[in-house]
């Protein structure tokens, strides 16, 4: 299994980007995602999950809002849609699966909740 997240870049505060998580090995649409962040010198948060059938969708206070999760099943991919983006919401964002199809709000933001992990991409939010 091989998760492959990108579109991570350099973006003004205000502005969006949209993270994509291509996975292999696995249909991501049987199984729970998760979406996270770790920023130098802090822990890995979680900021989106979401269940294998998107029905469930849960987020950190801090992106609640701002952030959206969704899917494509075709393309076996999962997106992570980020607006108006601040400068804190600098770090490098990683994307997980786990091997169930549905965490719920308690299990969702923890890292050992997820069996499969992306390499990770930057984004950096600076004017």
């Amino acid at each position: 299994v091989q998760l492959q997240a990108s579109g991570g870049g350099l973006v003004q505060p205000g502005g969006s980007l949209r993270l994509s998580c291509e996975a292999a090995g696995l249909e991501l649409k049987y199984y729970a995602i998760g979406w996270f962040r770790q920023a130098p010198g802090k822990t890995r948060e979680g900021v989106s999950g979401a269940s294998g059938s998107v029905e469930d969708t849960y987020y950190s206070d801090s992106v609640k809002g701002r952030f959206t999760v969704s899917r494509d099943n075709v393309k076996n991919t999962v997106y992570l849609q980020m607006n108006s983006l601040k400068p804190e919401d600098t770090a490098v964002y990683y994307c997980a699966t786990s091997r169930t199809s549905h965490l719920g709000p308690v299990l969702w933001p923890l890292t050992v909740s997820y069996d499969y992990w992306g390499q990770g991409t930057q984004v950096t939010v600076s004017s």
